[in-house]
This record gives structure tokens, sequence and C-alpha cells, in this order.
């Protein structure tokens, strides 16, 4: 799948499995916007980026804080300045909050949480919309988790982080309906832990991927360009795994 052309917005990129989306899409080829909540950690994933080769010009960094609507509003600004329409929005953005205690996280915390998971991907997903209407071929992508699926138990994830990932279930499940007449397809992902390997390492095309391993951020990475690269009949809404 070809990615010259496509311009990619994704969220929390500046560590992890956002940094991991933002180095694939810019090795096939996309113009890349990648956020993080500290513009340093942005910048360091842009550099990282562009030390691969890619041109300086189709790489950007923002800081993005999806708790503060005005940061939100900002950061789409920010995009739009660049460019007149986005291909692909991926809501990667979600703070992880451990502990099977309720009891265990602070009000800040649970606050925080929610926020980031549930209201920053309304928020993004909203302040984006206009500039992916403008696209030919628009997409969602967002990372939910299994901790989104009805009756999910397994994770020791804290209430909080399942009430989160319910959100964004709840939301992208509506949105693909109601956007489907406009051109938009809204995809989702749920899966459950996985291994996040460096793509800069040779762990990337090293890493065992059996039916006796671990789901691993490679195989979610090719979910998603075999998603987005369906012609514009296929509308893919979600992605669930078995949790081994």
């Amino acid at each position: 799948m070809a990615l010259e052309h496509p311009r990619v917005v994704i969220t929390a990129a500046g560590r992890d499995f956002g940094r991991t989306l933002a180095l694939r899409f810019a090795g096939r080829g996309a113009e890349v916007h990648l956020s993080a909540r500290t513009l340093e950690a942005a910048e360091r994933v842009r550099d990282e980026i562009r030390a691969q080769g890619h041109d300086a010009d189709r790489v950007h960094a923002y800081a993005c804080d999806l708790t503060d609507p005005a940061a939100v509003r900002e950061f789409a600004a920010a995009v739009a300045a660049r460019t007149d329409h986005v291909d692909v929005l991926v809501n990667n953005g979600s703070r992880y909050q451990h502990g099977t205690d309720l009891l265990s996280a602070s009000d800040e915390d649970v606050v925080d949480t929610l926020a980031s998971g549930a209201t920053g991907t309304v928020l993004a997903t909203k302040a984006f919309l206009p500039l992916l209407l403008k696209s030919a071929e628009p997409d969602i992508v967002t990372m939910v988790s299994g901790c989104g699926e009805a009756g999910h138990d397994r994770s020791d994830a804290h209430e909080a982080f399942y009430a989160a990932k319910s959100a964004q279930a709840g939301f992208t499940e509506i949105l693909s309906r109601r956007l489907r007449a406009r051109g938009v397809r809204v995809i989702s992902l749920y899966p459950p832990d996985f291994d996040n390997h460096d793509p800069l390492s040779e762990a990337w095309e090293a890493a065992p991927r059996t039916a006796k391993d671990p789901l691993t951020a490679q195989s979610l990475v090719d979910c998603v360009f075999f998603a987005i690269g369906r012609p514009r009949d296929c509308f893919i809404k979600s992605f669930h795994f078995e949790q081994v």
C-alpha cells in the first residue's frame, strides 16, 4: 500500500505505540502531523523520523494536551495552517491508569484518565472533522482497547481506564453510523496487552509472531494499513483480538 500522498494526524505520538505509528506511517511515505503533551516529546519523534531520511517538510510536531479543549483547537488550527485537508486521524491518546482497586487512584488521576481518553478523543475528532471532510478518502482510526469491550475483565487497569475505553467504544460506534453517508470511515481497534517493539531496532523484524506469542505492534500496524488501504466501499468498523 502506497502512502505517498495521505496526510496523517496522530495524537499522543511522543512515545510508545504513538511513536511506532508515526515512524511506520512516515516510513510508508505519509505526511505526518504528530502531537504529544509536550512539544519536546513530539519534536524528538519528529527528529527521529527526519533522521531516517524523511522529507523535513512532511513531518511536523505539535504540543497538545488532550484534556485541554483550547489546546486541541490550537492543534487543529496549526495543522490547518499547513494543509487544506487531512486524510487520516489516528486517535491514539489515552492515559493508562493501573490498579484493580477503585480507591487506589486519586480524584485527579480519575479525571485525567477519563479526560484524555474519552473527552480528548471526542474533542480531537470534532476539531479535525472539517479537515477530514475535505479529503477524498477520509479515515478515523481509534486505538480503543480490549478494556472497551463489553464484559472484558482480564486487565489490571483501573476502573477509570475501563470507563474511558468504554466511552471511546460508544463514541466510535455511533460516529461510524453517522459519518458513513459522508464517506468517512471510522475504524476502531480493541487490542489486549501487546508487545511494542522499537521500529528502529532489530527486534521489529525479528519478533516472534506465532500463534503462541503475544500480539505485537507489528500486527496492529498491519491492521491499520490494511483497513485504510481498502477500496472505499469497504468499511471495516473494528478489529477485535483473542487474548493469549
